[in-house]
């Protein structure tokens, strides 16, 4: 055990050294995850892994998931909720159903079933690796959205898909009728027991005594709460997390009120995702020794070539279906193309190309039994199944994510959509808060203004701050603040909290101050560096 646990952790520190590599060379850090995962297999002495594939969903999906829909913007995925569904819905059937019928004639003895199993593996791309590769990248927000609403229902209809041909596989049957039926309940039921689990939360988090230590905590147990309670009852724990997820996300702002929570919340989150990444890729390093030894009848060739194919197949057959799901409805209804602005030729292109595999993709794939059942004999073609869908993630991610921000520097791709500068929404939303400050303390505290220093200094300091804002906003507004004139004034303040920090350092060191006001103090610092962070979860 000791052994085990100190591999775990010497393979993450290397994984975290590369992905520190990677943000100096400016690389996607999933890109070098699987690029890990593939070194690691390589690694001479390492003993091999075989997780209980039941464990690898109960484990990995939930929180993935859960996370994917905090971060979504309700607003945005409502509005291009046409596109995102095309995608989600259309793409991965389509996408599951050209590789089922590919693959089923291309590999001996791989059945439609097993197709589809693969196609319900290798259909969803990842947000997480898009937008990592996006991150730095100018890009319209219009293609983040829709890569960002895609990636969040896509996980949930191709792991039903995934389901249902793994269902035909150990059963050996399969009714295109029976499976619709069973696809909206499942689905249906899911959002329900995911939506009262979610409200359940909600009171919780909001009328009983929690501290932000408990509220990180609780967030981090409640995924798990949604897919175990679906999946008992045979629904889909997928919908149940991605529904729930999306309640919880729109009522933070009611159960989360403080900044040491959501700071917190914050830091627990990022970490636990970026840990569970680097687990999976581990994982399948571990695993692919014994993947490769158990191809059966396939050379280490025949499997490559395999993977290469489908995953040229999988870039060609989004390719072919972006373009037309993104024009045909723009020609057949009047009311689509006086809402919304021509996406171009670009727009498509770059969100064609985002279509990168991932971390869903490799668990649903480790998730695959070994045995048809207990005591029965073994999954067929399990080890081709994993093996071709590492290849396409290792094909898509590296290839597609080096490749992504040549071609958006080719094709010139600007903002499609009218949108408020970056700059001026902030001193707009800041002008509000402050006016809403100001208006509270002259409706309710006259008498404290006039008597108490310290409030009358808050009301003084308000009215400067909103006058200072709106002479900011008014700036913005007439385009007499140039974008380089933005960044400039943050690198003033990053220079400034930078000094700041040596000072708080230099006042604990002469512990002039107790260390408890202290690391309020770094709080603010914190939050008021949060202000100016470039965007992005």
């Amino acid at each position: 055990m000791h052994h085990t646990l100190l591999l775990i952790l010497s393979l993450l520190f290397g994984i975290f050294m590369l992905v520190m590599l990677g943000q100096k060379m400016k690389i996607s850090y999933p890109i070098f995850l699987v690029l890990s995962g593939l070194a690691i297999s390589f690694v001479p002495g390492l003993p091999h892994a075989e997780v209980d594939p039941e464990l690898i969903f109960m484990i990995f999906l939930p929180p993935l998931l859960y996370e994917a829909a905090w971060y979504t913007s309700w607003n945005d995925f409502r509005k291009w909720l046409r596109p995102i569904s095309l995608l989600a819905f259309g793409l991965v059937l389509f996408t599951s159903c050209i590789v089922a019928y590919v693959s089923s004639n291309m590999i001996p003895g791989f059945t439609l079933a097993l197709g589809f199993l693969l196609g319900g593996i290798i259909s969803p791309p990842d947000a997480v690796a898009a937008t990592s590769v996006l991150k730095n990248i100018k890009v319209p927000k219009r293609v983040t959205t829709i890569l960002e609403g895609e990636s969040l229902i896509n996980d949930a209809s191709s792991l039903i898909v995934f389901r249902f041909a793994l269902a035909a596989v150990l059963t050996g049957q399969f009714s295109m009728h029976e499976a619709m039926q069973q696809f909206f309940l499942a689905a249906g039921m899911g959002i329900v027991i995911g939506l009262v689990i979610a409200h359940i939360m909600y009171a919780i988090h909001r009328f009983l005594p929690t501290t932000p230590s408990i509220d990180a905590a609780l967030t981090v147990m409640t995924p798990y709460f949604m897919y175990l309670a679906a999946e008992q009852f045979h629904f889909s724990g997928v919908m149940a997390v991605v529904s729930g997820g999306l309640f919880l996300s729109w009522r933070s702002h009611e159960i989360f009120s403080t900044g040491a929570t959501r700071l917190q919340m914050l830091g627990v989150w990022s970490t636990l995702i970026f840990v569970l990444n680097g687990l999976v890729f581990i994982l399948i390093g571990l695993e692919l020794p014994v993947i490769v030894n158990g191809l059966g009848d396939y050379s280490i060739g025949q499997a490559i070539t395999y993977g290469l194919v489908i995953s040229a197949l999988t870039i060609i057959v989004r390719i072919a279906w972006i373009y037309p799901a993104a024009f045909i409805p723009r020609m057949l209804s009047k009311s689509i193309r006086t809402r919304e602005s021509s996406p171009g030729w670009r727009g498509p292109l770059v969100v064609g190309w985002a279509g990168m595999r991932g971390v869903v993709s490799l668990a649903s794939a480790l998730s695959v039994p070994f045995l048809l059942h207990e005591g029965g004999p073994a999954f067929p073609h399990r080890n081709l199944v994993i093996f071709i869908t590492f290849i396409v993630i290792l094909v898509t991610l590296v290839f597609q994510g080096l490749t992504l921000p040549l071609i958006i520097k080719l094709t010139g791709i600007k903002e499609i959509d009218e949108l408020i500068p970056e700059a001026e929404q902030e001193a707009g939303i800041q002008l509000s808060l402050k006016r809403v400050a100001l208006a509270r303390l002259n409706e309710k505290y006259q008498e404290d203004i006039k008597e108490n220093e310290l409030v009358g200094f808050l009301h003084q300091q308000l009215e400067h701050d909103i006058d200072v804002t709106r002479m900011r906003l008014d700036s913005l507004e007439c385009d007499e603040t140039e974008a380089h004139e933005v960044a400039r004034y943050h690198e003033v303040l990053e220079d400034i909290y930078a000094e700041q920090r040596k000072e708080l350092f230099r006042l604990r060191k002469a512990n002039t101050f107790s260390d408890e006001e202290i690391r309020k103090q770094e709080m603010q610092l914190d939050l008021d560096e949060l202000k100016i962070a470039p965007s992005g979860h």
